[in-house]
């Protein structure tokens, strides 16, 4: 059952959508990429997925209201991956105060990046991270400081990107893979593709999640 949550800290108040149930194998929390959110439908998807796989589910806005709303104008704050990261420790925080479940994060675009931030600020909140058609390139210092295991899903067809996460894995000195979906681009929106990302994390997930509760 999905819970509109409130997610925050004094001033900042983020809205999230949390699918939790009882004796879940971890709870997935989701950081988006520049100019999406909690209602992503191609994050819902994947969601959804993770949810019939066992976990648990948090997706959140990392902006507030009022920041969105400006962003959606001048789009200062999609970019700034340092803001998103806090943001994201933010919300991990938030989850720990409601259950010792072991958390995965799953970073798509710019919030890979931002996933890969968070995780090297507070290593001790997250067992696992899944970068979707990432920019953690855009992490910088942060990724030899990462210690969770980390997957990167890169489209065969998505050719830039691919050379930046075979850059930034060769920076990295925690547990990483490069999986290849052959035939996708950026979005993963080819027949199929998306399904193949779900499958991957699920089974990254299990591993350094799920096996270690």
């Amino acid at each position: 059952m999905v819970e509109s949550v409130i997610v925050g800290s004094g001033h900042i108040r983020l809205l999230g959508e949390l699918n939790a149930s009882t004796g879940s194998d971890g709870v997935i929390l989701f950081a988006h990429g520049s100019g999406s959110g909690r209602l992503s439908p191609r994050n819902t998807w994947v969601a959804n997925r993770f949810n019939q796989a066992g976990f648990s589910t948090l997706l959140v806005d990392l902006l507030t209201e009022e920041e969105a709303a400006r962003d959606a104008i001048t789009m200062e704050h999609r970019f700034d991956v340092q803001l998103l990261g806090s943001r994201l420790v933010l919300a991990a925080q938030w989850l720990k105060t409601r259950s010792n479940e072991r958390i995965g994060y799953y970073g798509a675009s710019t919030g890979a990046s931002a996933a890969l931030i968070a995780a090297a600020e507070k290593p001790g909140l997250v067992s696992s991270i899944v970068s979707r058609g990432g920019r953690p390139d855009l992490a910088g210092s942060s990724l030899p400081k990462v210690e969770a295991p980390t997957l990167l899903i890169v489209g065969g067809l998505d050719y830039e990107v691919l050379e930046m996460n075979r850059a930034a894995q060769r920076r990295m000195r925690t547990t990483t893979k490069l999986e290849v979906v052959e035939g996708a681009t950026h979005l993963f929106e080819e027949q199929g593709k998306l399904e193949e990302v779900a499958r991957l994390s699920i089974a990254w997930f299990t591993k350094y999640v799920k096996m270690n509760t």
